[in-house]
């Protein structure tokens, strides 16, 4: 899979008083496929605004079981998968690797 490498965003070591959720996990490497970087690009988004909901653990749109693997996965060091929707109803997901190294924002069809 093709990928554009992203800087490694620079996030506060302490969260936003206006944030609900602390961060919940290290992105590591942020990576982006060209498919997903097109879509956003396209709705007049940012990778950044798929990111941030990402590490504070709001999942997107995730099945309540699905969101439950991934409330696990962050205690046992496992993937952690999130889905979104663009302004223009594209899905994207955005996965961070087990061992944190890295994060993948994708379009579903290019996993």
């Amino acid at each position: 899979m093709e990928t554009v490498t992203i800087a490694e965003p620079k996030i506060p070591a302490v969260p936003p008083a206006k944030s609900a959720h602390p961060y919940l996990l290290k992105l590591g490497q942020v990576v982006i496929t060209p498919g997903a970087l097109a879509e956003i690009t396209i709705a007049g988004q940012t990778p950044f605004e798929f990111l941030i909901p990402h590490i504070h653990g709001n999942w997107g749109e995730l099945s309540s079981d699905d969101k439950k693997v991934n409330e696990l996965a962050l205690a046992n060091g496992e993937r952690v998968l999130s889905a979104y929707r663009t302004k223009t109803d594209v899905k994207i997901w955005v996965i961070t690797e087990a061992d944190r190294s890295s994060t993948c924002i994708l379009l579903p069809e290019e996993y």
